[in-house]
């Protein structure tokens, strides 16, 4: 039993039960959960724009569609109103490489047998948001926080701007889903920057970018288009140098989001050449298949970003009478598009933490395993994924080798268990569970390995010599399966890796 110094005071005291600052998807999706588990919950919303704007997480990969489908019940709306997604699909390039069609290329072969989704995130944000306040949620907007007063156990306060006054509510929790304002891990003191991960990003929405699909490619490199069943098109397709990548999502209407993101060890971000969306787009122009399908594109000039120093953490994710979900807790990286996943573990996570309070459960054990839980799995995702990942990234021996083994163990040990338990799994975010340290081992094993032959090929300047007219094309991953064909061609390809290594060495 937890002893108490003071009486806390009865759930009838607060105004409201719970208070989400941020009306986005973490917040709005947490609010749903909770507002479905216990009937009767008093929860106010305060969001601080008057419409919610486009924003980077527009790709969903497995699971995070999952939660959004199955678990909030968006099917319908996602198949009506946003597009199906066909999958990675990855570009690579090197001084040979002069068209489209000679640059190698990573992707399915095959339509994908599990659904995703491109989304427009202001659309598709607002949708959830509307239907947490017909769900019961009140919903204030714009309101912005102010200042946050917490005391574990007890009565937390927040205090906001909405119109021209200010007003300060009571509540027995709070959930921080205010994205990268983490409004209280920087006023706590818990937030971190990820200083291994010195990435940065640039990105906008364009018009008039190629349809990978078109006639006019298919006319002009008729074998490069018969090359695969698949649409390119509708996949998230990746155009990739050496330290840096670049998402190329679809969005229903016909526009494009096109970013980069690199390492900023590796790249030289132009500083001159130009307002922000013209050097994004000379940069992406000295790849070939970007000067084939962004040629004729414009971007928009409202809608141009720029976000250094992307990777950061809190140190705490919850107490008694708080909880961090989605991008309020952590950011590790745009690549394989986990943004989604997160939310989707962390907020059915805080609704887990609040609905046992409510139910009268000890608090400090429930808190210490939820901290432990997530801060080991952050640790642990980024560690075995993202770690010096981009040293490699750019390979295409590398990087198809890796994409195999990451999307086989992505599958068997996260995407599996969602369609195996349904979302109860979502309450074990990955590398949480116990037995996973041989996986986690063996993924940081082939990432560190792999980061190690690109550093030494850099120095030797041999980047890139299987960069032009390969094709590694996937069949596809099944679910309640290890997928033994593809890991035994993963371990083909990284054995050729390595034999390969092996006679450079020996010839220099």
């Amino acid at each position: 039993m937890e002893a108490r110094m003071d009486s806390p005071p009865t759930e009838g005291s607060f105004e409201y039960d719970v208070v989400v600052m941020g009306g986005a998807l973490s917040g709005a999706a947490t609010a749903t959960l909770l507002l479905r588990q216990n009937p009767g919950i008093r929860i106010l919303i305060l969001e601080k724009s008057a419409k919610l704007s486009r924003r980077v997480g527009e790709a969903t990969v497995e699971v995070s569609a999952y939660f959004m489908g199955r678990v909030l019940g968006l099917t319908q709306y996602l198949n009506e109103s946003h597009l199906a997604k066909q999958g990675l699909r990855f570009w690579f390039t090197n001084g040979e490489v002069k068209t489209l069609a000679e640059a190698s290329e990573l992707g399915p072969l095959y339509q994908v047998r599990v659904p995703s989704y491109q989304l427009d995130r202001a659309a598709f944000d607002e949708e959830v948001l509307r239907r947490a306040g017909i769900a019961g949620a009140e919903i204030l907007r714009p309101a912005t926080v102010i200042d946050v007063q917490l005391q574990p156990g007890k009565e937390q306060t927040v205090t906001f701007r909405n119109g021209d006054g200010t007003r300060t509510v009571r509540s027995r929790w709070i959930v921080d889903a205010s994205g990268v304002a983490a409004i209280l891990a920087r006023k706590q003191g818990w937030w971190k920057s990820n200083i291994e991960h010195p990435t940065a990003a640039a990105w906008s929405r364009w018009k008039g970018v190629k349809d990978w699909d078109s006639r006019e490619l298919a006319d002009k490199y008729p074998s490069w288009s018969r090359a695969v069943y698949a649409t390119r098109n509708t996949a998230t397709n990746h155009v990739i140098g050496d330290g840096w990548w670049s998402w190329w999502i679809p969005l229903k209407g016909g526009d494009v989001s096109v970013g980069v993101v690199f390492d900023q060890r590796l790249v030289d971000w132009p500083q001159e050449g130009g307002k922000l969306g013209e050097r994004l787009k000379a940069f992406l122009m000295k790849h070939p298949v970007a000067r084939e399908i962004l040629v004729d594109a414009q971007f928009d000039e409202e809608d141009v970003h720029w976000r250094k120093n992307l990777a950061y953490y809190s140190t705490t994710f919850a107490g008694d009478g708080f909880v961090l979900v989605g991008d309020a807790a952590a950011f590790m990286d745009p690549f394989y598009s986990p943004g989604m996943d997160w939310i989707s573990f962390t907020t059915s996570r805080a609704a887990a933490l609040i609905g046992a309070q409510r139910r009268g459960e000890a608090m400090s054990a429930l808190v210490e395993r939820h901290n432990r839980d997530l801060a080991r799995s952050h640790r642990c995702w980024f560690e075995a994924v993202y770690k010096d990942k981009y040293e490699y990234m750019g390979e295409f021996d590398l990087m198809s080798t890796a994409l195999i083994f990451d999307l086989c163990l992505y599958y068997l040990g996260v995407v599996s268990r969602i369609f195996r338990y349904g979302e109860n799994a979502l309450l074990v975010p990955p590398f949480s569970a116990r037995g996973i340290g041989p996986i986690f081992r063996f993924m940081r094993t082939y990432n560190r390995r792999f980061a190690e032959i690109a550093r030494r090929r850099r120095k030797r300047r041999m980047l890139g010599k299987t960069n032009r007219a390969h094709r590694c094309l996937i069949p596809g991953f099944k679910l309640h399966s290890a997928n033994p064909k593809l890991f035994a061609q993963g371990f083909a390809k990284w054995a050729r890796v390595e034999l390969g290594e092996l006679f450079s060495a020996s010839m220099s």
